[in-house]
């Protein structure tokens, strides 16, 4: 049985969305893994697709992407889906936290099919049709943002804390993956026809909504609270703000080689900033807000988000450079032609993409066991030292060692992935996933944009510098006159970099018009495979020096990060009881004291219950004094109810709240029909810690403002635990993959999960009182047992499974044709009838559910017969049985169990 947090009751429970882990069984977890990574793989290619095939689609819409006038389309046609989704990640991981994970990710797959409809049915050009693209592009984020930010946050839901790094690590895969797989999909599908490269993810978006609808559900806390929307407002405003300034940096301005002094530029940036400032003052003032600054308390959160953002902006710009590299200068030098170049280069890219498949899953599965931290530092060790030997390697690489660094690099990142996105979501109280994974993806997302503005603007410095002088030479040379050389070799250097990541010929686009009055041998010199390759290397090669320099700072800051994430965790035997994981992260934020959150012992509960000062009343309420001495702020409250999972309040229950740095603030009794209430609680965040004898601790975080009131509904587990094992009768061998269900007094499944490889189980979260529990396997009779779960104590049973088997064949006459309604009876060797039955129309007859031994068969109709026949355990045995004559035994031991 899954221990994924229990949801707080802020929905009704005849929600059809709303279920809990338990009602949805042990499978459902990988159906979410699969939905989510497929909505993962969809995002992402869709994120690079669109970079290989922008030349034809400007081709298609007949627009010159490198006219100056034109530029602002290319970018947003580049960068549009990612600064989109930087923005609104968070804010939809908010609403996924406040009406349901899965609700949200759903709607993001509907949006983001819509969009895609609409992209692919584009039947106009020219300017409108690059303002429509970008605009549905813009709309595709949208969606692509709502399963970014919600698809972590459901996997942490469902998956126990020792599984979570393999759900993460897949889901990692799918994400990285599909940014290359984007790259060869537009390779392919563009020539042919570049609205193909909308349109085929149409039907797996369809598929995608749909099974999202049918089969996900909302098992995390949901947590109600107003819309933050003035931090909305100035978060997006500042990012958006930053983002585009990133994006007209790189734009040439005022003769000038890039716009970083640009006002317009100068001034977002700034404004932007300022903007951003204004929000964290915010964030600090409103009762929910978008950005719940008291999880950077946490210091798995804290350091793995600098992580992550480190790692972004090591590796961002990375596939742009390589792209150029690639398009530009290495394949255009071994016979490859220019608009060939963009499928070449995410095919010879594809080593990234094979490395990180290798190392991403095998990481976060080990993880799970060993700890994260060393794999995060390891792997962008790793990475920072791909970077130097990138370096190291000449513009003219020979490929075979540029495909192991590339591999190399893969692993590093493989390694780093899935372990950090595992160490932050598990650090994340259950209510604040949705906004805590929405707020590791802004960062990513973010640095992405930044990075590949830091990538291209070092590179177009390292440009200007020296490849003016060195074109202005090669063209005078080869014919030019040096007024159109000087001209032509002065041109903004990022127009060459565009050519070449667009798969253009950059020297027939600079030259334009002055190739036709170039002798023809010297015009073909010039725009064929070699001038230009040769002519960029050594410009391109100090820019990519400064850029990797770069690049293995932001590694090995953020490997440095990772190290600082804290210890390395113990390896988990089990899964974590809810109790248990909120003492893990509580103990590693400094936030919960661990003793408040255990499992206690029933006496401790009932002592710390009646300790509460106060009277519980009508509404449980109680407003004895702070142990800590806060201020007293009239109509500031928390109130509340607590059930359990059939309705009931708990008995001797209470509700303690803290500071985030531990020290207790309110505490108040729990009154009978379930409700609590606290006062005079000082504005800001606390964590509510609810203690009942015989049911498992929770714990939420709150915000309370002054004069206002907040709600926070719980719903308990049972504190009882049932563990065992499930063996062959007679033996001590144990039963894998043995289905073991537990129901209650009214018949009602409270409880089911699967024994593993030795045939052991556990189940957690179970009320006290008198329990039935059913094994059943393949081959084998289902054993039962009734067992009586006592609160805070581990109860054991072993379940003994009857092995049985089958009988079947058919009943012929002389002649070998089958004859129905013949009576067939199995006898024992003690002589006694064991089984009867009535063959069919074609004389077929069954037998299951038989324990072994050594059986005769008969037949009786106008004429007998008999065979001997040996049942083996879960085995399917055939016997067939002549009339008339004496019958030889034929016995087929199949593969394939039969459950009987």
């Amino acid at each position: 049985m899954a221990t994924a947090s229990q949801p707080v009751l802020d929905t009704p429970r005849n929600d059809r969305r709303q279920r809990s882990v338990e009602e949805l069984g042990p499978r459902y977890k990988w159906v979410a893994l699969s939905n989510t990574t497929l909505g993962m793989l969809l995002a992402t290619i869709n994120s690079s697709i669109v970079l290989i095939a922008l030349p034809d689609i400007f081709k298609g819409i007949h627009i010159n992407p490198l006219d100056s006038s034109n530029t602002s389309y290319l970018l947003w046609m580049m960068m549009g889906f990612l600064v989109v989704t930087a923005v609104l990640v968070v804010s939809f991981g908010r609403l996924g936290d406040m009406y349901g994970r899965a609700r949200m990710y759903n709607m993001g797959f509907a949006v983001f099919t819509i969009a895609s409809i609409f992209l692919a049915a584009t039947w106009f050009d020219g300017s409108n049709a690059a303002l429509w693209l970008i605009g549905w592009r813009v709309v595709q984020g949208v969606g692509g943002a709502f399963l970014m930010a919600n698809s972590s946050a459901i996997l942490t839901d469902v998956f126990p804390a020792n599984q979570r790094g393999l759900a993460l690590g897949i889901n990692g895969v799918a994400a990285i993956a599909g940014s290359f797989l984007g790259l060869v999909l537009g390779g392919l599908l563009a020539p042919v026809d570049w609205n193909l490269i909308f349109l085929v993810s149409v039907p797996i978006g369809v598929l995608g909504t749909i099974w999202a609808y049918l089969k996900l559900h909302d098992t995390g806390v949901r947590q109600h609270a107003k819309m933050d929307w003035w931090g909305n407002i100035t978060f997006a405003v500042g990012l958006i703000a930053i983002l585009v300034a990133i994006t007209y940096g790189i734009q040439p301005y005022g003769g000038k080689s890039m716009g970083w002094t640009n006002p317009w530029v100068f001034g977002s940036l700034i404004g932007g900033v300022v903007v951003l400032v204004a929000f964290l003052v915010i964030e600090t003032r409103v009762a929910n807000p978008l950005f719940n600054l008291a999880l950077f308390k946490m210091r798995s959160f804290t350091f793995g988000n600098i992580a992550n953002l480190m790692a972004s902006l090591g590796r961002g710009g990375l596939q742009f450079i390589l792209i150029i590299w690639l398009q530009g200068i290495w394949l255009p030098q071994h016979g490859y032609s220019f608009d060939r170049t963009p499928l070449w280069a995410g095919i010879y890219m594809l080593p990234l993409t094979i490395g990180f498949l290798v190392a991403a899953p095998a990481a976060g599965v080990i993880s799970d066991r060993i700890g994260t931290r060393w794999f995060t530092t390891a792997g962008l060790a790793i990475t920072a030292l791909t970077f130097g030997l990138l370096i190291i390697l000449p513009v003219n690489f020979n490929y075979w060692a540029f495909a192991a660094i590339l591999v190399l690099n893969g692993v590093g990142m493989g390694l780093f992935a899935a372990p950090n996105r595992a160490e932050v979501m598990n650090s994340l109280p259950g209510n604040a996933r949705g906004s805590g994974a929405g707020m590791m993806t802004t960062f990513q997302n973010a640095a992405m944009v930044l990075s590949i503005g830091i990538f291209f603007s070092l590179i177009i410095a390292g440009l200007s510098r020296n490849l003016p002088t060195a074109m202005d030479h090669g063209l005078v040379t080869h014919g030019l006159d040096a007024h159109s050389a000087n001209q032509i070799a002065h041109l903004p250097a990022v127009a060459v970099l565009f050519a070449a990541f667009l798969g253009y010929n950059p020297i027939q686009q600079l030259l334009g018009t002055h190739v036709s009055s170039l002798p023809a041998g010297q015009a073909h010199f010039l725009t064929g495979r070699s001038f230009f390759p040769n002519l960029i290397s050594g410009p391109f090669s100090d820019g990519l020096t400064v850029a990797f320099w770069f690049a293995i700072a932001a590694c090995l800051i953020g490997a440095v990060a990772s190290f600082l994430c804290g210890p390395a965790k113990k390896k988990i035997a089990a899964p974590l009881t809810v109790g248990e994981e909120l003492a893990s992260v509580a103990g590693d934020a400094g936030e919960i004291p661990t003793e408040l959150v255990q499992p206690a012992t029933p006496a401790a509960l009932e002592s710390v219950a009646g300790a509460s000062t106060g009277s519980a009343g009508n509404g449980g309420s109680t407003n004895g004094g702070s142990a800590s001495g806060f201020p007293r702020h009239a109509g500031t409250m928390l109130v509340g109810r607590v059930v359990d999972a059939d309705g009931r309040a708990p008995k001797g229950g209470v509700v303690t709240v803290t500071s985030p740095s531990g020290s207790q603030a309110q505490r108040a009794a729990i009154g009978p029909d379930g409700q609590y209430s606290v006062s005079a609680l000082a504005p800001g965040s606390y964590t509510l810690i609810v203690i009942a004898p015989g049911y498992t601790p929770q714990a939420v975080t709150a915000t309370v403002s002054a004069g206002a009131t907040a709600r926070h509904d719980f719903r308990l587990a049972g504190a009882g635990v049932l563990a065992g094992q499930v063996r062959t009768a007679g033996t001590a061998t144990g039963t894998p993959e043995a289905t073991v269900v537990v129901t209650d007094a009214h018949g009602e499944v409270i409880a089911q999960t699967s024994t593993d490889t030795a045939g052991e189980f556990r189940m957690a979260g179970l009320l006290s009182g008198p329990i039935t529990v059913t094994a059943q396997a393949p081959g084998h009779r289902p054993a039962i047992a009734t067992v009586d779960i006592r609160q805070g104590s581990t109860v054991g049973t072993v379940l003994a499974l009857v092995p049985v088997g089958s009988l079947a064949g058919v009943v012929t006459s002389p002649t070998g044709k089958g004859i129905p309604d013949v009576a067939v009876a199995l006898i024992g060797v003690d002589g006694n009838i064991v089984a009867t039955v009535t063959t069919d129309e074609a004389g077929r007859y069954e037998l299951r559910d038989l324990p072994r031994g050594d059986y005769t068969i008969a037949a009786n109709t106008y004429e007998s017969g008999t065979a001997a026949v040996t049942i083996r355990d879960a085995l399917n045995t055939t016997a067939d049985v002549a009339l008339g004559a004496a019958t030889a035994v034929r016995s087929e031991e199949i593969s394939s169990l039969r459950q009987g």
